[in-house]
């Protein structure tokens, strides 16, 4: 018996997972008059932050690694007294405050996994899904895809590890679970990302005997500096600015000039010294994890060239045997629900996706994708920048980018495949509030202009204009520059001066 198709109203969008991504969408969608249909194969809203979801990689302990200010929404500070890094139950309590408050939880259908995403009739799209033993086929006109993009581990191809014989077995950091069983034990963490450090620094201090391997040593900054959290001081609108006015290799000197200021080269702590090209080695971050290589309770190795039993061979030849190996090597991106035909049209792999500004493409109408890139830096403000340019876009408020545009967003993410899949926050939030119509305008606020370049890119210094602009935004958003005494007045310093004058032209120039 051929089961029955439902074809959804119009307006009705649906969302396709309920972390932070899909929430966002899901609300400014509904701000627009849309209505949203959130799909979520886990029993409780939150993504990552849902510690029982199958596909969560929060460990116990864990905090974030942005501050309060920076993992939050336009629209919903977190609790007073909050520290300035949450932990996993705040952000999970803090998700389901917005989903209430933004009058969501009617709109979820939770232990609801998708099965399939395929292009059906007139440019819809059939979504079948699966709750409970029951079935369901629905068409919709429009979809948006936001399972975020650190859901599948990505394991390594190391010859030996499937059959590594150390007692407490090799694992991803998905599925580290704290740093109890690791007392006493020498743990290899393979790996240099923020999850990798983070652990690592944790087994550190909680008693075990921790090496580190890694393929190339990044710069490695940490989570404050001189008491203000790094993306504050990182990733702010100068620095995003300065990228359309340096040419790449003065781009890169001054930013490894500004990294060695505030946090050293790792060298100067025991760890390998990192290539002379920032870009080319990478930029992570851990407070505790170049102290701990200072100590001398963390060692650091070259790559893994084979592993045979409990005992591990390092390129170049030293060795070392191990009770226990976790990977701290990234997630791959992946879509299992997306029909084979609109994989290849996005030239889908493990690690890239080819689409116009990381959301649209010209031969998939009606869809979008929110979220499924490599960011460094905050997520939450730059999810929610690009949840209002979709909802924008689907609600007639902006024009959708034309086909042409769309085929050269194409085309440069195709060209982009040769370097580096990370996208750097301060870039991004920046390309999808230009898109969205919402970049502030300096000019029009002299005694802000301080803190709109050099303090952070909170999500509420996006609410000054524009459509869904705040009338208290200007106060929060100088509020947000002020935290933790980074901003606090509007008089540039000798260095803002000089940056403010290259940045000037196109700072004053918002693409409306």
């Amino acid at each position: 018996m051929q089961q029955q198709t439902t074809v959804m109203p119009d307006n009705c969008v649906a969302v396709i997972g309920a972390g932070p991504g899909g929430l966002a969408a899901a609300k400014w969608l509904a701000a627009h008059g849309l209505e949203p249909v959130i799909f979520e194969a886990s029993a409780r809203l939150g993504g990552q932050w849902n510690s029982t979801s199958a596909t969560s990689a929060v460990w116990p302990g864990m905090r974030t690694n942005t501050s309060r200010i920076m993992t939050a929404f336009s629209d919903l500070d977190h609790a007073p007294g909050s520290a300035t890094y949450l932990t996993q139950d705040e952000m999970l309590d803090y998700l389901e405050r917005y989903a209430f408050v933004s009058g969501l939880l009617p709109t979820l259908r939770l232990s609801t996994r998708v099965e399939s995403l395929e292009p059906a009739a007139g440019g819809s799209w059939l979504i079948r899904s699966a709750s409970g033993g029951r079935e369901r086929s629905e068409v919709f006109r429009r979809v948006v895809v936001a399972t975020g993009r650190c859901g599948t581990p990505s394991v390594p191809e190391i010859e030996g590890l499937s059959r590594f014989s150390g007692s407490l077995g090799a694992i991803h950091s998905a599925q580290y679970n704290g740093v109890e069983r690791y007392r006493g034990r020498h743990v290899l963490v393979a790996g240099c990302s923020i999850s990798a450090l983070e652990i690592a620094s944790e087994l550190a201090y909680g008693g075990a005997r921790v090496t580190v391997a890694n393929r190339r040593q990044r710069y490695v900054l940490p989570k404050l500096i001189s008491g203000v959290p790094t993306e504050h001081v990182m990733f702010n609108r100068a620095a995003a600015l300065l990228g359309g006015v340096l040419p790449p290799p003065e781009l890169a000197a001054g930013l490894r000039a500004k990294v060695l200021a505030v946090a050293g080269n790792p060298a100067q702590f025991g760890a390998p010294a990192p290539d002379d090209d920032i870009f080319a080695a990478g930029v992570t971050q851990s407070q505790q994890f170049l102290p701990a290589v200072a100590e001398g309770r963390i060692a650091v190795m070259p790559w893994i060239e084979e592993i045979d039993g409990n005992r591990v061979l390092f390129r170049g030849g030293r060795r070392g045997e191990f009770d226990g190996i976790i990977l701290g090597t990234g997630y791959r991106l992946s879509l299992p629900f997306l029909d084979a035909a609109t994989a290849a049209t996005l030239g889908l792999d493990d690690v890239h996706m080819d689409l116009h500004d990381q959301t649209f493409h010209p031969d998939l109408p009606g869809l979008a994708f929110l979220g499924l890139y490599d960011l460094v830096g905050p997520y939450l403000p730059v999810l929610e920048l690009q949840a209002r340019w979709i909802s924008y876009c689907f609600a007639g408020i902006v024009p959708m980018p034309s086909q042409a545009e769309m085929a050269e967003g194409v085309a440069r993410a195709k060209a982009m495949r040769a370097g580096s899949p990370s996208l750097p926050m301060h870039v991004a939030a920046l390309g999808f509030a230009r898109n969205a119509g919402v970049e502030p305008d300096l000019s029009a606020r002299p005694d802000l202009e301080r803190a709109l370049l050099f303090g952070p890119l909170s999500a509420v210094s996006f609410r000054l204009d524009g459509t869904d602009a705040l009338p208290d935004g200007v106060g929060r958003a100088r509020g947000a520059a002020a935290a933790f005494g980074a901003v606090s007045h509007p008089a540039f310093t000798a260095e803002e001066q000089a940056i403010r004058g290259l940045v000037r032209r196109e700072a004053l120039s918002p693409v409306a």
